[in-house]
């Protein structure tokens, strides 16, 4: 990529956490184990949705999207990530570099979730008139559609902008947070559109998560029943938990104030909502689920009788 007067620059070196030399194989290994957890967990949980005609429903149809979000989310990250730990050079081309980001579409997916366990607890004799298959894919669609856009709008504009020959990016991944600050022209619209998306991509639908779990809890605490409660309750704490866990990393990381900026901090919550988390949704789903466990009982006991016969 050549601009004007500007040296063209056709790698990066990706130095993060290289003040630790002694973490590079810890997390290397680390990293690799999470990451088959990653594929095989959400890989069994979509399977399974796909597999019991039970879980044929809008909860676990927006499940699935999550499940397959993360596979793509990590699988485009963490390979690379895994090759610069173990690898001398630590170097990946421009092109390389360029990845497409998903963590807006998981913002706007737990959102649509958390209005699918609205409508289902607080509407629950309306639920299948207003959750029709239509709009359930659609919605799920226009996550899809949404996330991709902004991710492509902000990689485009960071990537066209020169970078004036400084290549050391002091980061685990071509994150574009690291990137803007090789930047060495007016990144000013680039800060702009990026507040702009963290408020309309991050803070609103976790606003709008608010809300509707303060109808979920209202609604919860008028059912007469114990066990009524308990039900309803077991269906959002899934949900409820896996947003915790995403929101907090990543408000943290996109919303803290500037002082207080340190590398080490980013690179380790970066680790954590771009490996953790989606290794924690399958096991979070799975163990706080009955539906979810008593479909795997099910395929489980349809095998054993198979291998039996």
């Amino acid at each position: 990529m050549q601009m004007g007067n500007y040296s063209a620059v056709n790698e990066f070196f990706l130095i993060g956490l290289s003040q630790y030399p002694e973490l590079q194989l810890f997390l290397f290994v680390l990293c690799l184990i999470m990451y088959a957890m990653i594929l095989l967990g959400n890989s069994f949980l979509i399977i399974i949705c796909i597999l019991d005609s039970h879980l044929h429903t809008p909860m676990y149809f927006f499940l699935g999207n999550l499940s397959f979000l993360d596979i793509c989310y990590t699988s485009s990250s963490i390979p690379p990530m895994l090759v610069m730990l173990v690898s001398e050079r630590k170097s990946i081309s421009f092109i390389g570099c360029i990845s497409l980001g998903l963590g807006s579409t998981e913002c706007v997916l737990l959102a649509v979730m958390a209005y699918d366990r609205y409508v289902a607890i607080c509407n629950p004799l309306r639920y299948p008139i207003i959750m029709n298959k239509a709009l359930y894919v659609h919605m799920a669609a226009w996550s899809w559609i949404i996330g991709c856009l902004n991710s492509l709008v902000q990689t485009v504009l960071t990537m066209v902008l020169p970078f004036c020959g400084n290549n050391v990016i002091d980061h685990l991944t071509c994150e574009i947070l690291a990137l803007l600050k090789l930047i060495c022209s007016e990144i000013t619209i680039n800060v702009l559109i990026m507040t702009v998306a963290s408020i309309v991509l991050l803070v609103i639908p976790l606003l709008l998560i608010f809300i509707s779990y303060v109808f979920i809890l209202s609604s919860i605490l008028r059912i007469n029943s114990t066990e009524g409660r308990k039900k309803a309750f077991s269906t959002c704490s899934a949900h409820l938990t896996v947003v915790i866990l995403f929101y907090g990393s990543a408000l943290f990381m996109y919303m803290k104030p500037k002082s207080k900026d340190t590398k080490a901090s980013d690179e380790i919550i970066g680790l954590s909502y771009g490996v953790v988390t989606p290794m924690l949704n399958p096991i979070i789903y799975s163990l706080r689920n009955k539906e979810v466990k008593e479909a795997v009982k099910k395929i489980l006991s349809k095998q054993l009788h198979l291998l039996r016969m």
